[in-house]
């Protein structure tokens, strides 16, 4: 099992939604909090209110798409701490409409925060994990958008499928990286100090509906949303503010899922009927079936 008290965590995202519930629940275990966000105000409230509870926090402002930024949140993390045991990247922005409706600006920022800001924490804290020779786990934050491809969420969809191959070929590179040398054939099942989690949660009241305001101003669209992108943000809207698991709610069972050293967490699980008909569709080699068609199922995954 691991242990939380006393060990330093690293939070993306950290300014609000599951990146504040993580630093909540990091605090309430006795941890020593790293927390980043590109909204240094959103982060700044995060941090005090956390110190007025006690907690032993520092704020980062950081965009992690930004390698050079990632780096200075890792020196900032090791000059307060000395060492980072447990790394959430969690930022992430979404946006909606018909795939040919995107922009460029659009893929850009999304893919920007969603695959490089994790890719970025992965290559900047991952050597550091490992060096320090002590149990450690990282966890990134995905989507069940990562296993199903939903209409008009196509940018998005792309992104969170990446993180989802990314996250479980690290798992693989972390098992047969710390693989005992003299048993190399037993690789694959090596249980090393650093392991990692994929987190793929489905609709929660979060900040994710509105993550607009922190597209950076070089990367945001000159003309007015078209139809299909309006109705994707009102959809989305609705369907984060009908979700019943809170961001705490996610934080515990992701808390326990690392202290398990679990891999996979599925937070709701009436979700996996449809992805189990998405693996169907390519076993039988037959045409994607629309994610909604099992509308019940999908309805009460969110509500869950």
């Amino acid at each position: 099992m691991f242990e939380f008290a006393g060990k330093v965590a690293v939070i993306t995202g950290a300014g609000g939604g599951f990146g504040r519930a993580f630093a909540q629940k990091g605090a309430a275990l006795g941890m020593k909090l790293v927390l980043a966000d590109v909204d240094p105000d959103a982060l700044a409230q995060t941090v005090e209110t956390l110190r007025g509870n006690g907690a032993d926090a520092i704020g980062v402002p950081t965009d992690v798409s930004d390698a050079a930024q990632v780096d200075a949140l890792a020196q900032a993390a090791l000059a307060a701490f000395d060492k980072v045991h447990v790394l959430f990247n969690n930022a992430g922005v979404g946006t909606g409409g018909f795939l040919w409706e995107s922009t460029a600006n659009d893929w850009s920022w999304v893919f920007g925060v969603n695959v490089m800001g994790v890719a970025h924490g992965v290559r900047v804290f991952t050597p550091i994990m490992l060096a320090q020779n002590e149990p450690a786990h990282i966890v990134n934050t995905a989507s069940v958008a990562g296993l199903l491809s939903p209409p008009a969420m196509g940018i998005y969809n792309a992104s969170k499928h990446a993180v989802v191959s990314l996250t479980e070929t690290l798992h693989h590179d972390l098992q047969l990286a710390q693989a005992p040398a003299t048993h190399e054939e037993d690789a694959d099942t090596a249980s090393g100090l650093v392991g990692c989690s994929l987190l793929c949660p489905a609709f929660v009241p979060t900040g994710i509906a509105d993550a607009e305001r922190a597209r950076p101003e070089l990367l945001r669209n000159a003309g007015r949303p078209t139809r299909s992108q309006i109705a994707a943000g009102k959809q989305l809207q609705r369907a984060v503010q009908s979700g019943k698991l809170s961001a705490a709610d996610v934080a515990d069972l992701t808390f326990e899922a690392i202290a398990a050293r679990r891999f996979y967490i599925i937070t709701h699980p009436g979700i996996m009927a449809t992805v189990k008909l998405r693996h169907e569709d390519i076993e039988q080699l037959r045409n994607p079936t629309d994610p909604m068609s099992l509308k019940p199922e999908v309805k009460n995954a969110g509500e869950a």
